[in-house]
């Protein structure tokens, strides 16, 4: 007979003791371990394991095919998926609460249910009727797209076995539990459990399933960590649920670029696709103020123009204050303390703010040289050429480092009219475009002294 035992596991890390302990070791959290039971059976008593993979293979003799895409219908998620669902792949979706992943799925259902796709959708948070509210509001209608309310996994195996659809969707992941494990839905064991038995009917049968799962106050994805590794594409829903719009971005991908990202818009209707969002965050309507740059960042494949914007002024608390939004703060310190000690711009009196406009984070250093610029024109209250886009990473002697992709940086700020860019001279980019010119410059001191000093 099998002997049940009992262990502790963090809900955080996924960190295994014998007994309960205040604090993990692992990762530090404080009241996160709960008691879990599992069945601990003798190797004679073990089930047969189904091999559902070829038998091993001379590497001479493995044919390699090219793997069979479904288009979602919808450009921006095919852009971030790498060209669409890939047949037999197993896609995680994450975001915090209310941001528009079940919005997005139910989407992509009923367009791909139209093209006569065989769509299964297993809420197991919501009823069949309150998700046939939200498709009525969506306008999906489809007798290809089959609602499935249940929570556990046994009887959604069975239900995806008997149907062979061409997707599944599973809406969550944490609330979907396993009669294998003795815990509860969401405990580390039921995730870990549920989503390799996923990609194990993924892979045996062929079939593309996407997982949604939720996120923690921190922003990290719910559950233990190998989660992330078990999944083939992992996709992270971003932005304020209390804004317009939201960034579907690509963390991992084993069929495409990883670091993709996708632009929408929320309106009452759903999801709409944004095809050229640097419009959308540029505001040509409003007059351009001193701490104002447009800068060109690099998301995945695809340029961006932003605004960043600068306030500079004297604070009256004996520590001044530096608050960014949308750019990493050490990487604003780092700047403020190469201007302080290369250009000799006085900051120890003054609060420094920096944001992005349109709530978009920029993490490469390619922003630094436009950051730069936006705290120097508001300190000397200038106003910068509103036809300039300005690339470039600042070193710490006060150099301007090449970047990467800056022919599509430079394309993508032409297509929309700038008039002059300002690139790092060590791009040694010498192919001229009509309509825009290029003014390289090797240190900051010198894109001083070609662009502020002219409209001073």
């Amino acid at each position: 007979m099998a002997r049940v035992k009992s262990k502790y596991v963090c809900q955080n890390c996924g960190y295994e003791t014998a007994g309960y302990l205040g604090r993990c070791p692992e990762c530090g959290s404080w009241s996160t371990f709960v008691e879990e039971k599992e069945n601990s059976l003798r190797q004679e008593d073990l089930p047969v394991i189904e091999d559902i993979y070829p038998p091993p293979a001379k590497l001479s003799e493995i044919q390699i095919n090219s793997e069979l895409r479904t288009s979602t219908e919808i450009s921006e998620f095919d852009r971030v998926l790498g060209g669409g669902i890939v047949q037999g792949s197993l896609t995680l979706l994450a975001g915090d609460p209310g941001i528009g992943k079940s919005t997005i799925l139910l989407q992509t259902c009923g367009k791909l249910a139209q093209k006569g796709k065989k769509v299964l959708y297993v809420s197991a948070e919501e009823s069949a009727g309150q998700i046939k509210l939200r498709a009525e509001r969506l306008g999906v209608k489809s007798d290809n797209l089959f609602i499935y309310p249940q929570t556990n996994f046994e009887l959604i195996k069975k239900h995806l076995l008997d149907m062979a659809p061409d997707l599944v969707i599973i809406d969550s992941i944490q609330a979907i539990y396993t009669s294998v494990i003795q815990s509860s839905a969401g405990s580390v064991s039921q995730i870990r459990e549920c989503t390799n038995s996923l990609m194990s009917l993924a892979k045996g049968n062929n079939v593309s399933i996407i997982i949604i799962g939720h996120v923690t106050k921190d922003g990290n994805i719910a559950g233990p960590k190998v989660l992330e590794h078990m999944v083939d594409t992992v996709i992270h829903f971003e932005g304020d649920k209390y804004k317009t719009y939201r960034i579907l971005r690509s963390v991992k991908n084993r069929f495409g670029n990883t670091s993709e990202v996708g632009i929408f818009e929320m309106n009452s209707n759903g999801l709409r696709e944004v095809i050229n969002p640097s419009e959308v965050f540029l505001n040509y309507n409003q007059a351009q103020t001193p701490g104002s740059t447009i800068i060109v960042t690099n998301e995945g494949t695809r340029p961006l123009l932003l605004e960043i914007q600068a306030l500079v002024g004297t604070t009256p608390y004996p520590t001044p204050r530096r608050i960014a939004n949308g750019v990493d703060i050490s990487r604003v310190l780092q700047i403020l303390a190469v201007l302080e000690k290369r250009i000799g711009l006085n900051l120890s009196k003054q609060d420094v703010y920096v944001n992005v406009i349109g709530g978009i984070d920029v993490d490469e250093p390619a922003a630094d040289l436009g950051i730069a610029l936006a705290i120097i024109t508001c300190v000397r209250d200038v106003i910068l050429n509103s036809q300039t886009a300005i690339v470039g990473e600042i070193g710490l002697s006060g150099e301007i480092r090449a970047v990467n992709h800056i022919d599509k940086r430079i394309n993508e700020a032409q297509k929309l009219g700038f008039k002059q860019i300002i690139i790092p001279e060590a791009n040694d980019y010498d192919t001229d475009i009509d309509g825009i010119k290029i003014i390289k410059v090797t240190r900051i001191i010198d894109a001083i002294s070609k662009v502020i000093s002219k409209n001073e």
